[in-house]
């Protein structure tokens, strides 16, 4: 079968244990192919276990069902984060869960990455799309800061930018928990330097992260996630602004205090000396 022959069996097995409605022809009711997952998972296996060398502390914060949202800092010029939290919430978790992303507009514009993203449950970071997720009680991912924060250069590494307040509407509307995360890693795998701008108008990018190395390819840096307890909220989803900015504020804090334990506990750069450690093995070793 050559579905098989690009993919790990202890991934494929996986991705038979998510708890989506896929229907006979392995496709759930977003589009969201049982055959990509696996292919996707696949390869997210070997940069989270193998080339990022990636520590998950918390999992057990992720609710093991129902809606909720992880929501974190953004950095490192190309999404690193992104990848690597959806690899930690299908790799740690009993049963994995798929968190989808809200991916920025602009990527959906590429060929074949439009589909592929689609596919993998990662779609266009439209208001309405996120409402749909968390309605069918979907695990979403969301980066407030957005292109602000992966575009910020290396001189201002972990420090947060200016959050977007729709995602607290969101969680309000639909009484979703938030789970705040630390992703510890990005800034130093693909340290930016400069952007270049006009190259990137071409293709529909808003700039391209520039290294010192000068290849905008991350290097094999050794990242943590760090998940903190849920946080809940008050509301409709119609609070005047000045309350929902002090929601958010609340959990911009709380992301800012995980980026400080993770920055402080964070033993190696390059590499660890117990990259496949889990949040389960850290408990028992407290």
């Amino acid at each position: 079968m050559p579905l098989r022959f690009f993919v790990d069996e202890e991934v494929f097995e996986r991705v038979r244990r998510l708890e989506l409605p896929f229907n006979r022809y392995g496709l759930d009711p977003y589009g969201v192919s049982q055959k990509h997952l696996a292919q996707f998972y696949t390869l997210l296996g070997w940069l989270y276990r193998s080339y990022f060398t990636v520590r998950t502390h918390g999992v057990e914060n992720v609710p093991e069902q129902g809606r909720a949202m992880v929501v974190g800092n953004h950095s490192g010029g190309v999404p690193v984060d992104g990848a690597m939290v959806i690899a930690s919430l299908f790799f740690e978790m009993n049963p994995p869960r798929l968190a989808q992303g809200m991916v920025e507009r602009f990527a959906q514009r590429w060929p074949v990455v439009s589909h592929w993203f689609s596919r993998v449950g990662q779609f266009t970071g439209l208001p309405e799309h996120a409402l749909r997720m968390l309605e069918a009680d979907r695990l979403l991912m969301v980066f407030p800061e957005g292109a602000r924060g992966t575009g910020k250069l290396y001189k201002d590494r972990y420090q947060l930018v200016r959050f977007g307040t729709g995602f607290m509407r969101l969680a309000l509307e639909t009484n979703t928990p938030i789970v705040p995360f630390a992703f510890i890693g990005g800034e130093e795998a693909l340290p930016t330097m400069f952007h270049l701008k006009r190259i990137a108008k071409l293709t529909g990018a808003p700039y391209i992260p520039v290294p010192p190395y000068l290849l905008p390819v991350p290097m094999p840096v050794h990242c943590e996630i760090y998940y903190g307890e849920p946080m809940h909220f008050e509301g409709d989803g119609t609070e005047a602004d000045e309350v929902i900015e002090r929601y958010v504020g609340q959990v911009k804090e709380r992301i800012r205090q995980l980026i400080e334990r993770g920055r402080a506990e964070r033993r190696s750069i390059f590499g660890d000396g117990n990259p496949q450690l889990t949040s389960e093995d850290d408990t028992r070793q407290s």
